[in-house]
């Protein structure tokens, strides 16, 4: 687990004409988030296996796929096979137990995630999260970028941290939606070491600075 925060750019607010650029401009970051959405679980559409294959080749950063589609089951294996570090599932899509896609994804190669919906709880997911490396802790609804972050779910993230600082668990605790210079202490000071970000990188002038900007104020607010 790191002792240092991670930063992962989201490509959601890159420019989807030159992805493999835009890769290369936030090569000091430490996971490259890949929302996949299909229209079905979230209304919006976005990438999909073949463009993370062809972008896989190419990032100088590792790939955090996020998937919010339906039957995950089906497609997540993929994504780890096509070499991707963690993947990430919905708690609300696996239409069974999600340990199941947990261990595919392990076997195949990548780290296994389970996200949660602002509104879903955590209690009773906390022991499945045994079976898992990565809790992502959705800060915004779902399917599209640019929203304001939700501090009303940090509540999530300190009670993983609790189960994690008390043994129970190991994992990374990762924050999604709305994470910028102004939120991104909040969600450290709460227990979260992976933290996405999309406009306020790629919205930046300068988005390798932009990331090492984000990373020095959480590494500040994270607890000792």
């Amino acid at each position: 687990m790191p002792v240092e925060p991670l930063i992962a750019p989201s490509l959601l607010s890159a420019d989807f004409a030159h992805l493999a650029d835009e890769a290369q401009r936030v090569s000091d970051a430490d996971w490259l988030h890949f929302d996949v959405m299909d229209a079905h679980f979230v209304p919006n559409l976005t990438f999909g296996l073949p463009v993370m294959q062809a972008l896989q080749k190419v990032s100088p950063v590792p790939l955090d796929c996020h998937l919010m589609i339906e039957n995950p089951e089906r497609w997540a294996p993929g994504y780890a096979e096509a070499g991707a570090r963690n993947v990430t599932v919905h708690a609300e899509a696996c239409t069974g137990d999600p340990r199941d896609v947990g261990r595919d994804l392990r076997a195949a190669g990548s780290l296994a995630g389970l996200a949660l919906k602002p509104g879903t709880g955590i209690e009773e997911y906390l022991e499945i999260l045994r079976d898992f490396d990565t809790l992502l802790v959705m800060t915004v609804e779902p399917g599209f970028g640019g929203q304001e972050f939700m501090a009303e779910v940090l509540p999530k993230v300190r009670r993983a941290r609790e189960e994690v600082r008390a043994g129970h668990l190991r994992l990374f605790i990762e924050v999604d939606g709305g994470i910028a210079d102004d939120t991104i202490a909040a969600a450290a000071e709460a227990g979260a070491d992976v933290f996405v970000a999309g406009s306020a990188v790629y919205g930046a002038d300068d988005p390798g600075k932009a990331v090492e900007a984000l990373r020095a104020v959480a590494r500040d607010a994270m607890p000792n």
